[in-house]
């Protein structure tokens, strides 16, 4: 800016040059600062030249040509100041609106750009039921009756209670020996070895058939081995996730049980001696009878079978009452998880809970001696029922449904890669034969959605002030899978969220073992809520809490192939007419019977030999 400045003041002392031009060219000199040496010389040598003129004529002659050029000279400067000061402005001025210009520019880029993220975020949400969903995010803001603590329930659902009173006639019985002393008998026919596939769940149950067979076929049975892999990543053993000696001492009157096999077995190649049977070898759901028949004569012969995988390899209908009890005296009494996760799930249920007192019988199955019992009070207070969510949308289980979840291409193409990674079979098969995701989501074999999950939820009136409990954590899609449900209900945890980084720790990289924490939370929870009904973990849970949980641990249980059939109906159902679908759905499943012909004693317990039935005179049976 220092030009303009200095051109302004030129053109000042110029305008008084002008005002002052009729005192003589000696004002006008001195006014003309900037020239004066050459035009004082000038204004001499004319007074010289000129002689004797009268002094008037002096002043007439060549004083006024000297004003005349100073006037023009200061005229000029004037005008060049002026000019340089309205373009010093005119190039201020332009570039004001280049920066407000560019300004605009970029505040435009970023409206568009945020826009853009936005709607990406929307697209990669990927809403499969919308019309539902906005009607669902009406209902769940609508409280008529009391925030859930513990005051009374809605008439027209029991959100928090089994509806079934004949629910507490239900008393465990397998906790009872056959016999107060009884001992296996002296007849021992050599060793059983297994192999567990699978994850923690899967594992549990392979160990209890274990138990089973090891006393059809009067063997020892070696503690569970479990196989590495590929899509659980864990090298958790049996004694890293349950109480061996516990194990081995509560299980002692009905089958002998050691931590290895006796030297001489070791060394042994059981494959090539003919002693490794694997899954392929044995039935799905087996009789004991096809189990004597064909490896009782290995078992007798070599003293040793391994059985490699054993999953689902023992059925449930033809298992005599005392083999039975023997099945469910492992699951539900044996098998306690070690001290340290015993310790990490009683602190993940109280600060769920936000009490500090063990307060139920399942908590005294779960935990034994390590329930952290101390005060546990918190500034705020907070909900005192949670509901555990089990929302079996890994990727695993997502690939193996052969459904589709509005992931367009890019989604199929995902899910047939990791099929060829770790469904080798499934893979194969699918190239020789073509699949309907659409007929198999109209079968019920599509596991929920998270947006689904909450659909369910709020048709059966839980309000967004639900506090809810997800196990299962590893969402297929991650978080914009996650958000419809978010969106329904915000007060949503998982174990990462209640437990510290450094309380998680001993844990990490060990699915079995966060699995088991999972389990933990859903057990204890006041409400289990499954979304696959062929998980192991939802099948496990569900008759763990029907067992020991008294008839007050009520499970909601969809039915996923009439689900479907109301999802087909969304572009026309009303809301009201949803809800009453969902609530007859769910409540269908709470009925309190025997167990079903074919049914896991797993899931559905009540049946001779695990269960026993209280009569109103005080009788009981089974």
């Amino acid at each position: 800016m220092e030009g303009p400045s200095r051109s302004s003041s030129s053109s000042s002392a110029a305008a008084a040059a002008a005002v002052q031009g009729g005192r003589g060219g000696e004002v006008g000199i001195r006014v003309g600062a900037t020239n004066i040496g050459r035009l004082r010389g000038a204004a001499a040598a004319g007074r010289q030249q000129q002689g004797k003129q009268p002094q008037h004529g002096a002043r007439g002659g060549g004083s006024g040509v000297t004003s005349w050029h100073l006037r023009l000279f200061a005229a000029a400067v004037g005008v060049m100041g002026c000019l340089l000061l309205a373009a010093s402005l005119a190039m201020s001025a332009l570039h004001q609106v280049q920066f407000r210009n560019a300004a605009i520019s970029r505040n435009v880029r970023g409206l568009q750009e945020l826009k853009q993220n936005i709607e990406r975020r929307e697209q990669a949400e990927q809403i499969m039921h919308g019309r539902l969903l906005q009607m669902a995010a009406s209902a769940v803001t609508k409280f008529p009756f009391p925030p859930v603590q513990n005051g009374s329930e809605p008439e027209d659902f029991a959100l928090w209670e089994e509806p079934y009173k004949q629910a507490r006639k239900w008393k465990p019985c397998a906790a009872k020996h056959s016999l107060a002393d009884e001992e296996p008998g002296e007849i021992n026919n050599g060793f059983i070895l297994i192999s567990a596939n699978g994850g923690l769940n899967q594992q549990r149950v392979s160990v209890c058939n274990a138990v089973v067979v090891a006393a059809l076929l009067n063997a020892t049975l070696v503690i569970p081995r479990f196989l590495y892999s590929s899509v659980w990543k864990d090298t958790s053993q049996f004694g890293d996730i349950y109480q061996e000696d516990y194990f081995v001492n509560y299980m002692k009157n009905d089958v002998r049980i050691v931590k290895e096999l006796p030297p001489h077995l070791q060394s042994l190649d059981l494959e090539a001696i003919g002693s490794q049977v694997t899954d392929m070898d044995i039935s799905k759901e087996a009789e004991p009878s096809e189990l004597v028949k064909s490896v009782l004569p290995i078992l007798q012969q070599n003293g040793v079978v391994h059985f490699l995988g054993f999953g689902n390899r023992l059925g449930f209908d033809s298992v005599p009452v005392h083999l039975q009890r023997l099945r469910c005296r492992c699951n539900f009494h044996a098998l306690k998880f070690v001290p340290k996760l015993q310790r990490a799930g009683s602190l993940l249920v109280q600060r769920l809970r936000k009490v500090g007192a063990m307060q139920t019988e399942m908590d005294k199955q779960l935990f034994g001696n390590n329930m952290l019992d101390h005060a546990f009070a918190e500034a705020g207070g907070g909900p005192s029922r949670f509901l555990a969510l089990h929302m079996r949308f890994e990727e695993d289980m997502v690939a193996y449904s052969l459904c589709e979840f509005g992931g367009g291409e890019e989604e199929r193409r995902e899910l047939q890669a990791y099929r060829e990674t770790h469904f080798l079979a499934l893979a194969t098969r699918l190239r020789n034969a073509t699949v309907s995701p659409e007929e198999q989501r109209s079968l019920g074999r599509c596991p929920l959605t998270p947006e689904e999950s909450g659909l369910i939820l709020s048709a059966l009136g839980y309000d967004r002030r639900t506090f809810i409990y997800v196990a299962g954590s590893q969402i297929y899609g991650g978080a914009p899978r996650l958000r419809p449900l978010t969106r329904l209900y915000p007060n949503l945890v998982t174990k990462e969220d209640i437990l510290t980084a450094d309380e998680l720790a001993p844990f990490k990289n060990f699915s079995s073992r966060l699995a088991a924490l999972d389990f933990i939370a859903c057990a204890s929870a006041d409400v289990f809520a499954v979304t696959d009904s062929g998980s192991q973990l939802s099948s496990l849970v569900s008759g763990f809490r029907i067992y020991h949980g008294r008839g007050r641990a009520p499970t909601l249980h969809p039915n996923r192939k009439r689900y479907a059939q109301v999802l087909s109906e969304e572009g026309s159902i009303a809301w009201g007419g949803f809800q009453r679908r969902v609530r007859q759905m769910v409540e269908e499943y709470k009925r309190v019977s025997p167990r079903p012909r074919g049914r896991s004693v797993y899931r559905q317990p009540r049946t001779p030999g695990c269960m026993c039935r209280a009569g109103g005179d005080g009788s009981v049976d089974f």
